[in-house]
């Protein structure tokens, strides 16, 4: 699978360049045979939760800031927290990723241990800060494809690796969503979607807020799979920071003879 390319604004190129010269020196480390010692060791968690969130031109500059004030709160929510340390490793490992049309994708908040609600804090403001870079059109592949990619490259180990996809319509843009969502199960991924639904179809383009049998059986048949795979749908992104809480808790929340047929 050919990583997404990433177009962001000069500052985003900056925060990528750096993150692609620090891939390059491990890598030239490894073959040379010289490998760091944090580069060797990997830290395990409880779970890899990659927070993969729709920016395309449907999603305004108001519905923008419901969508990203809803993470933030959702991830410091106390029963989140509680949650995340409530597994054998009494953490999970959470970044935040923003895409829109095809190659446009980009990592928002890097992968991050969350154990404490200091630690929780400190992402839910790493969420706020952070700016915007994409709009266009919707490629929920992308958004798939780059999540994985992430993954692969985590510093962190886990049994249980969970993609969690959130958008307000249909694919549009980029390879087939289907074939994405299934290389990415087949690779022993999770892929989980929250359908943030829309009172009023999108006047230029309806279908894409309102295709056949609602928005969230789109993301059902298209979207999700893998052990556990469900969706949940946001009534409006108004009422998306409850969704997603609802949805962190079942995420994280596994019994054990569930994770066990995983």
């Amino acid at each position: 699978m050919t990583t997404p390319i990433v177009k962001p604004s000069s500052k985003a190129g900056t925060s990528r360049r750096r993150m692609l010269l620090g891939g390059s020196a491990l890598a030239t480390a490894a073959a040379t045979g010289v490998v760091p010692r944090q580069a060797r060791a990997i830290e395990m968690v409880d779970l890899l939760l990659s927070l993969s969130a729709d920016v395309s031109r449907s999603v305004d500059d108001v519905k923008f800031k419901l969508q990203r004030e809803g993470y933030a709160n959702a991830i410091a929510d106390p029963r989140v927290v509680a949650l995340m340390r409530a597994g054998p490793h009494k953490r999970i490992a959470v970044n935040l990723i923003e895409w829109a049309d095809v190659g446009a994708a980009a990592i928002m908040v890097p992968w991050t241990v969350i154990g404490d609600e200091a630690q929780a804090r400190d992402f839910s403001q790493g969420v706020l800060n952070a700016a915007r870079y994409f709009r266009g059109r919707t490629s929920i592949s992308t958004g798939i494809d780059y999540a994985v990619s992430t993954m692969n490259s985590a510093p962190f180990g886990a049994e249980r690796r969970v993609i969690d996809i959130s958008g307000d319509g249909t694919h549009n843009s980029g390879r087939d969503v289907v074939a994405a969502r299934n290389e990415a199960v087949a690779k022993g991924f999770t892929v989980n979607g929250i359908a943030i639904l829309s009172a009023v179809p999108l006047a230029f383009n309806p279908s894409h807020t309102h295709p056949p049998g609602g928005l969230l059986k789109y993301f059902e048949d298209n979207v999700i799979g893998g052990p556990g795979a469900f969706a949940l749908a946001a009534d409006g992104f108004s009422d998306f920071g409850q969704a997603i809480i609802q949805k962190l808790i079942k995420e994280i929340a596994v019994a054990p003879t569930e994770r066990a047929r995983g």
